[in-house]
């Protein structure tokens, strides 16, 4: 057969077939894909299992069929784990196969009882040509994808009562996000690396009451104290951040993302642990497992005294620093206390979060801190108080704790603000603003560090807290740690006919 490919495809093709090697098997795929359905997921699956390296092959927008642009089709199917290469075919199907010669083509398995043209050809050089199809139901990929890229702002409420009892407006939150560009920040903490792997619930197990899921996606991001320095860089801030970490290749994972973002990271190996990973397991817009693969033991007095080492070179440079606590051993007390007494030598605001979900904290151990945010949990646990109401244990804790100010974190019923407003201390409440959060596990964080930042800038409690509120509320709208900007704050400000 005469093989009539464009010259620019020809060489692609060329290209693919060197790149894999001798030995190394190509399976092929071709189609339209307008939507990627999960029978197209598990037929990729099925494709990338048999053979070494998956082409996928998407038909020109005048194929009959197509309804979405290639690009955006392309576009699709390169974020999938599965495939390899993923390329616009511009000649017939037939020809490309006659190139490429792969040793397998794949085609749906309606086609097994019809003509199949390619039959000819990939018996010729030795190839096979399989038939196999996944079930047809559609769920869209670009859809799931949606809910990591995209902030939903349709579901975010503004309380307008704090605001008229506090004597400001939305206008008046503006100036102050504009003033966090000016800030150096220095952020301490454990550093998390978070995967979610999104998955299709194939049903229960016949063998055993287990439910049974097909893996789709998997993305990975920076969190625990990283993410609340990417944050506070992607609100504007200069921002360093001083961390242990296990010498493997989530480490160096971080390291790429805080270059990229333009955090200086000072990564401190600790060969005694790994990096702190957490992987949750979702399906239909829920968590299902949360797996960690993590050490809780205290690192050791070397590692501590580089530590503090880092942290010294940079407080001389610092405005506002950030404890971002986890308690998975990265911040002892004695670390702690040197940390605190160092800062306060060089003038430096401190503020703290030590949280406590599946593991136990004490954020009474923070002294003098400008601001501290536990959970009505951590609260009760740092005062061993599980009886008296809310507004005695923040009366106790910040007695204890000698924080300035506190918020008291309640998940889907808001915020209890218990701060010094003109050395007089009130208290004040915030409802949660996102009525519908896609992702709950992000709002602690981007409250924490967006609050921490306008009361460095000057904002007094209450405009602290209206803008850490709607910072969580903006990071609960998507899925993942995004490091959140002005301009995501600034858009749900702007944003109309929202409030309660």
């Amino acid at each position: 057969m005469d093989v009539n490919l464009g010259s620019k495809e020809t060489a692609s093709l060329v290209e693919i077939r060197e790149s894999v090697g001798a030995g190394r098997s190509i399976v092929f795929v071709s189609g339209n894909f307008n939507v990627v359905h999960p029978g197209h997921l598990r037929l990729f699956k099925f494709a990338a299992e048999i053979g070494d390296y998956l082409v996928v092959g998407v038909l020109p927008d005048s194929s009959p069929g197509v309804t979405v642009p290639a690009e955006m089709r392309l576009e699709g199917l390169r974020a999938n784990i599965h495939i390899d290469h993923a390329l616009l075919l511009t000649s017939p199907v037939e020809d490309v196969i006659s190139r490429l010669r792969p040793e397998i083509v794949i085609k749906g398995k309606e086609f097994e009882n019809r003509e199949n043209p390619e039959q000819a050809i990939v018996s010729a050089y030795g190839g096979k040509l399989i038939f196999a199809s996944g079930e047809v139901r559609f769920s869209s990929l670009q859809l799931l994808r949606n809910e990591y890229l995209q902030t939903k702002l349709s579901t975010i409420i503004k309380s307008s009562d704090m605001p008229a009892r506090r004597g400001f407006g939305m206008e008046d939150l503006k100036p102050i996000l504009s003033q966090f560009a000016g800030k150096r920040v220095l952020v301490v903490g454990d550093l998390i690396i978070d995967t979610y792997i999104d998955c299709e619930a194939l049903g229960m197990s016949q063998e055993e009451p287990t439910i049974v899921l097909s893996p789709i996606e998997q993305r990975t991001f920076v969190g625990g104290a990283g993410i609340v320095s990417l944050h506070a860089r992607g609100l504007g801030a200069q921002v360093n951040f001083v961390t242990v970490v296990g010498d493997d290749t989530l480490s160096q994972f971080a390291r790429d993302n805080f270059e990229r973002y333009g955090v200086g990271s000072e990564l401190i190996t600790d060969d005694t642990r790994p990096t702190t990973h957490k992987t949750r397991y979702r399906a239909a817009g829920k968590s299902l497992l949360r797996v960690n693969d993590l050490r809780q033991h205290a690192i050791d007095p070397v590692v501590m005294r580089q530590f503090l080492r880092k942290v010294e070179e940079l407080l001389p440079r610092t405005d506002l620093l950030l404890f971002s606590d986890f308690n998975y051993g990265c911040l002892p007390q004695l670390l702690v206390d040197a940390v605190v007494a160092r800062a306060k030598e060089h003038g430096v605001m401190t503020m703290a979060d030590s949280q406590a979900s599946s593991q136990l904290a004490d954020i009474s151990r923070y002294r003098g801190m400008t601001l501290i945010t536990p959970t009505e949990r951590e609260a009760r646990l740092a005062t061993q108080d599980f009886e008296s109401g809310l507004i005695a244990v923040a009366e106790r804790l910040k007695s204890v704790s000698g924080t300035q100010h506190l918020f008291v974190t309640l998940g889907a019923e808001g915020l209890l603000i218990y701060g010094d407003d003109q050395g007089v201390t009130r208290t004040d409440r915030l409802p949660a603003f996102n009525t519908a959060p896609r992702d709950v596990a992000g709002a602690g964080d981007s409250l924490f560090t967006t609050a921490s930042l306008a009361l460095c800038c000057g904002a007094d409690i209450w405009r602290s807290a209206y803008l850490g509120s709607l910072a969580a509320a903006c990071q609960t709208s998507r899925v993942g740690n995004l490091p959140l900007t002005v301009a995501d704050i600034v858009a749900e400000i702007d944003h109309p006919d929202d409030f309660a």
